[in-house]
């Protein structure tokens, strides 16, 4: 009995301590907060423009001038660059991780130049051993099945984003639905290119770069239809809410590819704000109505382009842009003298 007493008394020290220590932890946090607070507010002028002052180590108000903190520590490193080069030599650290890799960009890479880290030429006699290291290393690199598929599906994923010029958020999120289908499922059945296609055609979407289906598939191994239907089923197993495409978001591009001026591009945009607003775009082509605005506001603009000129550029057919753009000049009472 003397020994069950005994620990629930070391039970109930126990959980005071522990109440203790949570007590503390939620003063040193709110005391955190409140110097956080104090410092992110100018008590003089009641500004939040506050700049760091490196060179003197002072926390600066840039409205009224007061100083509110000094002799901080500087974070940062304690060597400088002028140029890239000295940056990357002087830098401790390694790429930023990545989804567009199968390994997210965190494995050791053997380098294939014979050279150690300081630049100097490796012996012939280590030569051999390094080789036998690359071999393996490369080897290891894709362990299984799933990372093999990852590998030629990502390597793919960025082949097709260089053909289309497309940025690098773009390509990250493509990566990242492929890899959500892949934790789903979903390839079994369906070949790597297409649903690879499929995911960067969703990662357009979502990133508003809007490229077709017919870009797409030129520069992928499948055809249109698959990357379609792939694209569909992707989006709805994995829940993209995904937008209709607005035609505004490929007036840049085509006006980039006419050489057209910025007045021209935003007339363009006021005309398809116009007819949005007027419920003439849905159920058609946004491709073609955007070819249709740009083709109008050039005449107006005074830099005509013809049809045909951005008929190739739009990639549709020279009757399409002819119908919508009556349409559009019809309905928004716009005079157009050809």
């Amino acid at each position: 009995m003397a020994e069950v007493e005994k620990l629930k008394q070391l039970q109930l020290q126990r959980e005071a301590l522990k109440k203790r220590g949570e007590q503390q932890k939620v003063k040193e946090t709110e005391k955190k907060r409140t110097e956080e607070s104090v410092q992110s507010v100018c008590p003089e002028c009641g500004s939040r423009q506050l700049v760091h002052d490196y060179e003197r180590a002072e926390l600066v108000c840039q409205n009224c001038g007061l100083v509110l903190d000094e002799e901080f520590i500087d974070r940062g490193p304690e060597w400088r660059a002028f140029d890239h080069d000295q940056r990357m030599k002087r830098s401790r650290v390694g790429a930023p991780m990545t989804f567009t890799i199968h390994d997210k960009g965190l494995s050791t890479m053997i380098d294939w130049r014979n050279r150690d880290s300081y630049g100097r030429a490796i012996s012939s006699k280590n030569r051999a051993q390094l080789y036998r290291l690359r071999k393996w290393q490369r080897r290891i690199r894709v362990s299984n099945a799933t990372e093999r598929n990852l590998a030629f599906a990502l390597s793919e994923l960025d082949r097709m984003a260089s053909a289309l010029g497309l940025p690098r958020n773009v390509r990250e999120t493509a990566a990242v639905v492929y890899r959500d289908a892949v934790d789903k499922n979903l390839i079994r059945g369906r070949s790597i290119e297409g649903v690879a296609a499929a995911a960067l055609y969703a990662a357009c979407r979502q990133c508003s770069v809007p490229r077709t289906l017919d870009e797409i598939a030129e520069v992928s191994r499948v055809s249109r239809k698959e990357i379609g239907r792939t694209y569909r089923f992707i989006s709805r197993e994995l829940g993209l809410k995904l937008l209709p495409t607005s035609p505004i978001d490929y007036v840049p591009r085509f006006c980039s590819g006419l050489n057209l001026k910025g007045e021209v591009q935003s007339r363009a945009v006021e005309i398809l704000r116009q007819a949005g607003e007027r419920e003439l775009t849905s159920g058609r082509g946004p491709t073609g109505v955007a070819a249709a605005a740009i083709y109008i506001s050039s005449i107006l603009g005074g830099e005509r382009r013809t049809q045909r000129e951005v008929a190739e550029v739009a990639g549709v057919t020279e009757v399409t842009i002819r119908n919508r753009y009556k349409e559009l000049a019809e309905k928004l009472d716009i005079e157009i003298i050809l």
